[in-house]
């Protein structure tokens, strides 16, 4: 098994789509390279993101990316639905260089490439959101209209 960690805005709506993904075993909410280990309400430089850990058998990086290019506007900058501000920013960030250099790779592939937003940077520090913040859709699938991934995208691949 492999770890990444997605960021593509709000966390609810990522991680109940990253779930459903072919060869992804397991994922948990979180933050992703901010300045501090708590969590509270300052974010201090954190992303939402989702630690997804999924078997590279099944799927690969390329994969995950073409998946999180479905969900996410690459163009917007801090900005993704009616969600605002760097929390809210996309991007792939791993410990493994071969990761990151496939995420780029993605990229480089387009032909809107100098248009992307997308953070593609090694993990430098990763928090574990709140419980309520686990599985959220599951728990309140009602929270979907606070979302910007729609409920026909979220059941694609179930």
């Amino acid at each position: 098994m492999e770890t990444v960690y997605l960021a593509g805005g709000c966390l609810w709506g990522v991680q109940a789509f990253i779930k459903t993904l072919p060869g992804v075993m397991a994922t948990e909410a979180g933050r992703a390279n901010g300045t501090t280990q708590r969590l509270d309400d300052e974010y201090d430089g954190y992303v939402e993101c989702v630690k997804t850990v999924f078997n590279p058998d099944i799927t690969s990086i390329h994969d995950l990316m073409h998946y999180l290019f479905e969900i996410i506007d690459p163009y917007s900058l801090n900005k993704q639905g009616v969600d605002k501000g760097p929390k809210y920013r996309t991007g792939v960030y791993s410990e493994n260089e071969s990761h990151l250099k496939e995420a780029q790779q993605f990229i480089q592939q387009r032909s809107d490439r100098d248009k992307i937003v997308v953070e593609v940077l090694p993990l430098e520090s990763y928090v574990k959101s709140a419980d309520e913040h686990q599985d959220r859709l599951d728990k309140h699938p009602e929270d979907i209209s606070l979302c910007h991934i729609s409920k026909s995208i979220l059941n694609k691949y179930n």
